[in-house]
């Protein structure tokens, strides 16, 4: 089957937003070609400062953002809202348009995808891949949905996770994608974990990457929103989603939250933070902590005290 891949050219300086309007309108996927600190995310990623030349003539200066749409979907209906979006943002692009096999991008990504370990107790590896480690193995293939730890936004949540699961806590896994936030805290030591999304093929991919981990009774994946599928209250609850998402979602979540809760919120890019802060204090939710990896930003609330 033959995708559309749309590429959106962008100054450096508006990755992130750019990423973030495609992750919201893309229903495929979205893959980043972003060289600016190409020499330091080598030295921080394999630990080699030998780089091909052909990589290092790349183009610093601007980020290629390539979004895929399915065979289904017309481009026709989404280059508008696309471009609609990009101009608000007052965001200077240059769009243009191929097709592509689905094979070809769906599996080249995994060249790229390591097993990696994450906070003290923590590694993530690729369903594909060996990897030897006495730490708590989490079995990853993602699929076609979010989530493979290598993103800030997930490790962030995954570094609090583990620092957070004792034993015996409820998860509540907002906008799941693949599932392996409430994976992590039940490998962690988490009681049971429910996921939701409003993307079927998500709810999919979780479920098989919770069967892949042997966690799938205690997973509950829910296709749908949150004010409809949670039920009753979470020791903690994750949302690795977007800012506009977690502003809108914000206000239900003190109900959810059991005495002592923690609330993870990220996805949020660094120059919404401030905003992001504010409306979660309207929402009756008390920041903790932020934490902060290359422009993106984690946040950790405790419902506030009345």
């Amino acid at each position: 089957m033959e995708w559309t891949d749309i590429q959106i050219t962008v100054p450096q300086r508006y990755a992130e937003t750019a990423e973030a309007i495609a992750t919201m309108v893309s229903n495929g996927g979205i893959y980043i070609e972003d060289y600016s600190d190409l020499e330091e995310q080598s030295w921080e990623i394999a630990h080699v400062d030998l780089i091909e030349q052909e990589l290092l003539d790349k183009p610093r200066d601007i980020v290629k953002v390539h979004m895929y749409l399915a065979p289904d979907e017309n481009p026709a209906e989404i280059l508008p809202l696309f471009k609609e979006r990009l101009e608000a943002a007052g965001i200077e692009y240059s769009l243009d348009t191929a097709g592509v096999e689905q094979e070809d991008w769906q599996n080249a990504w995994k060249k790229y995808y390591h097993a990696m370990d994450i906070g003290q107790r923590l590694a993530i590896v690729p369903g594909w891949e060996d990897y030897d480690t006495d730490r708590i193995r989490i079995t990853m293939d993602p699929g076609m949905a979010f989530g493979t730890g290598t993103h800030e936004t997930t490790s962030l949540c995954l570094e609090l996770l583990d620092r957070l699961v004792q034993g015996g806590e409820r998860v509540l896994d907002i906008g799941t994608g693949s599932g392996i936030l409430a994976i992590a805290a039940l490998k962690l030591g988490a009681r049971e974990a429910d996921g939701v999304d409003i993307d079927p093929m998500c709810v999919r991919t979780a479920g098989e990457n919770a069967q892949r981990n042997g966690v799938s009774e205690h997973f509950r994946v829910l296709v749908g929103d949150l004010s409809d599928k949670a039920e009753g209250t979470y020791d903690i609850i994750t949302a690795n989603i977007v800012a506009a998402a977690i502003l809108s979602l914000a206000p239900s979540v003190p109900a959810l939250m059991a005495p002592g809760a923690a609330f993870i919120a990220s996805g949020i890019i660094d120059e919404r933070k401030d905003e992001v802060l504010d409306g979660l204090r309207a929402a009756g939710l008390a920041p903790e902590a932020v934490y902060e990896k290359r422009g993106w930003v984690c946040i950790l609330c405790r419902k506030a005290e009345n």
